[in-house]
């Protein structure tokens, strides 16, 4: 058997243009989706155009427009979705119905991942609110896949390293602090980074592999399994500069959210969970689902003091 063919969905995102780049360089053939509602985003467009002449091809289809999208999936084997899920971009998680609504009546794709890649939504039922919307609308998602019987593999990435590590986990900014730095209790939760460009590799690693049908995919590189003062003491190291250390308790850092913004509100919730409770990495990983740096060694994933260096 060839390579699958592989419709990525949302391929201009931040997570998407990685994906669309990891299908070409593990030679599948790869479509990406050209909504008409693009209307005057030239630089969605200019993206698109540019995978082109990288050797991706365009489909056009809609979301308002059931039988362009059955039509599109019908040209390819697996279907992999990147819309955005956070509220600070655009918060598009329940659109993906639509998607799995064309896929089962086009009745031939051999694996559909959806847009997560963050925590695992499954572990996540008692989130605090509003952020628990985020995990609530997943898995509605995840239970329209399974309802229609569509072969899945869901893919758990827990943090994007260019948003939690060269700040050093600071909220509201993406540069590194120049003078202090805010930590979250004790800073001794184990939290998990992983770079973009491996979260892309280790997707499209799934879509041919018959272990990870049905399955979910964590993301826990060991060695980017660090504590927040870990990180810190990773950047001092790198500068050769101290930086001011204030604790945040919980009840403080939870009271902050009072008069933020819904997308601001939303992400001080998502932190709570990592940097409080060490959702990411307070349980073992069990039956259903596998490990990506154990199950496919070879991927030479990058290490947070290389990403780190890159901010110097």
């Amino acid at each position: 058997m060839g390579k699958s063919k592989v419709l990525v969905v949302g391929g201009t995102g931040y997570i998407g243009k990685r994906i669309v780049k990891a299908c070409l360089a593990q030679g599948h053939a790869t479509y990406v989706l050209l909504r008409p509602e693009i209307g005057l985003d030239i630089d969605k467009l200019q993206m698109l155009l540019s995978f082109k002449e990288q050797g991706a091809r365009l489909i056009e289809a809609s979301f308002s427009d059931h039988q362009s999208l059955v039509d599109a999936v019908k040209q390819v084997d697996v279907v992999i979705c990147t819309m955005s899920g956070v509220h600070f971009r655009s918060h598009n998680i329940l659109v993906q119905l639509k998607l799995v609504d064309a896929i089962k009546e086009a009745g031939n794709i051999k694996r559909f991942l959806p847009s997560e890649f963050g925590m695992d939504p499954a572990r996540m039922g008692h989130a605090i609110e509003p952020g628990n919307v985020t995990f609530e609308e997943k898995m509605t998602v995840r239970n329209a896949i399974e309802k229609a019987k569509i072969p899945f593999t869901y893919v758990s990435a827990n943090c994007f390293a260019g948003y939690f590590v060269p700040n050093l986990s600071q909220l509201a900014t993406l540069l590194p602090p120049k003078d202090k730095v805010g930590i979250y209790g004790d800073g001794n939760q184990k939290v998990i980074f992983v770079d973009e460009a491996d979260v892309a590799t280790y997707t499209v690693k799934t879509i041919d592999d018959p272990r990870m049908l049905n399955k979910t995919l964590y993301l826990r590189p060991k060695e980017n399994i660090l504590t927040q003062r870990q990180l810190v003491d990773m950047w001092e190291n790198l500068t050769g500069r101290t930086l001011d250390k204030f604790s945040i308790s919980a009840q403080d850092f939870l009271a902050s959210m009072k008069g933020m913004e819904l997308a601001g509100q939303v992400g001080v919730g998502h932190f709570y969970h990592i940097f409080y409770e060490g959702c990411l990495s307070n349980f073992e990983i069990g039956e259903g689902c596998e490990e990506a740096s154990e199950l496919y060694p070879e991927v030479q994933y990058t290490r947070m003091d290389a990403y780190l260096k890159r901010y110097l």
